[in-house]
Parts: C-alpha cells; sequence; structure tokens
C-alpha cells in the first residue's frame, strides 16, 4: 500500500499514525472501529467494564490482561486476527439476558442514546473522544459471574462485590429479572447479602425467578440452604 495502510487481516486496514506502533491497535479502536464503520453493536463488559470504571483490584500496571467484548451476533472471523494490545474474549449478549442487547451507537442508524437501565453506559476515548460502549457495574457484575467458577474465581468475585456500594436498585431490578440464568442470580444474590449491602434490601425478590434444584458450583464446598448454591467452605458466612 506504499505506506499509506497497514494489512491488519486478510481485507482489513488501517492507517497508522506516528504515535501507534506500526502493527499493533489498542483493542478499544477495533470496537469503535465495528460500531461505527460496520454498525455492528459491539460493548466492553464483564471485568473489563468494572475496570474501566474505577471498580476492580486486579487491574495490573501495564494494562489489561484481556477485553471482554458483547456482541448480539457473531462478529466476523476476522476481528480475531487483527492484531490488538490485549487478548480479546468474545461473549454473547443475547445468551445471557433475554431482551437487553447492545445497542447501536447514536451515529449508527441514527439511533438515539441508550438509557442507562438499558445496563448500558458510554465513555469516551482516545484523541478524537470518541464514544465506547460499556456495560454499567450493575450488568458488568452479573457478566462477570457468569464466569464463575470456570474463568473468574471465587475470591476474585467476592473481592469486586464487596467495592459494589453504589448499585442502582431500579436498574438490578430490571437485569435480574432479564438474566436467563439461575446460577448467576442466585450467586449476585448471596453475594449481596454476604456483604450487606444497603441497595439488595429494596429488590423486589418476587420478581426474579431463582429455578428450582441445587447448583452445585464447586466441589467439596458448603450447600448454602437459602439459595441452594455450594460455595467455598471459606466464603460461606458473613465477613
Amino acid at each position: 500500500m506504499n505506506g499509506w495502510l497497514l494489512t491488519l487481516a486478510r481485507g482489513v486496514y488501517c492507517r497508522p499514525t506516528a504515535a501507534e506502533q506500526p502493527s499493533v491497535l489498542p483493542w478499544q479502536q477495533l470496537v469503535i472501529s465495528l460500531n461505527a464503520l460496520l454498525n455492528l453493536p459491539v460493548a466492553a463488559g464483564g471485568r473489563t467494564a468494572l475496570e474501566l470504571q474505577g471498580f476492580s483490584h486486579y487491574l495490573a500496571a501495564s494494562g489489561m490482561r484481556e477485553a471482554h467484548l458483547f456482541s448480539n451476533e457473531d462478529l466476523p472471523g476476522w476481528v480475531s486476527c487483527v492484531p490488538v494490545n490485549t487478548k480479546l474474549v468474545l461473549h454473547s449478549a443475547r445468551k445471557l439476558f433475554r431482551n437487553r442487547e447492545v445497542p447501536p451507537l447514536p451515529y449508527c442508524r441514527g439511533a438515539p442514546p441508550s438509557p442507562e437501565d438499558s445496563g448500558f453506559t458510554e465513555q469516551t476515548w482516545g484523541h478524537w473522544k470518541c464514544p465506547l460502549t460499556l456495560s454499567t457495574p450493575e450488568r458488568a457484575i452479573l457478566e462477570l459471574l457468569n464466569d464463575v467458577p470456570r474463568s473468574e474465581t471465587f475470591h476474585q468475585a467476592d473481592v469486586l462485590m464487596e467495592g459494589l456500594r453504589t448499585l442502582s436498585p431500579r436498574r438490578l431490578q430490571g437485569l435480574l429479572a432479564d438474566c436467563r440464568n439461575i446460577k448467576v442470580k442466585r450467586l449476585f444474590l448471596w453475594f449481596a447479602e454476604r456483604h450487606n449491602h444497603a441497595w439488595q434490601q429494596k429488590l423486589d425478590r418476587s420478581g426474579i425467578d431463582l429455578g428450582k434444584g441445587k447448583r452445585m458450583l464447586v466441589r467439596g464446598g458448603k450447600l448454602d440452604t437459602k439459595y441452594n448454591i455450594t460455595v467455598p467452605e471459606r466464603l460461606n458466612g458473613s465477613v
């Protein structure tokens, strides 16, 4: 391309700036490009959204170890081939929630800004202050709990939940009612009671389907008889 464009993946190019590394993109730039240029709603969620909003205790000094991205549809195959500055972990937004999909940005398809009750918000990023869609803390913690205990540990979730003292019970109510995953809802309420957060007293449990039967989340753990989930012995009980 005579030095004008760099090939990032087959059929995917970018124009570098002097300040950029020549062949590695910030992951935020990739997400914003998917939203703005291809009209593909993609949001940063889970641990990544919590880190961006200042809630994570595990953010390394060198930056994020991985970026968790949520989309309504499968992303193009070339996305995983684009060299970015951290590992991308892709998730389906529809797998966890029934009706709360990632919204298009305001400049995509003439869409209006998404209300925060949808579980999404925006941050500006980069020199041009481009909007980056991310999950609100209320949605992000539910997305993270979906990965417990596979790729997120009980201890990590426990520390994060301890710091979530200012969540919106109104926003949580809608998200919990819309959430498909019984394990996630039981585990969230268990952590909320463990840390005695004030907002959990304002939740209407009758509007949250907690399913039936027991859920074994960890082998050798102790059964919490209220929520019928097994949790690590050392975490059972109050803090």
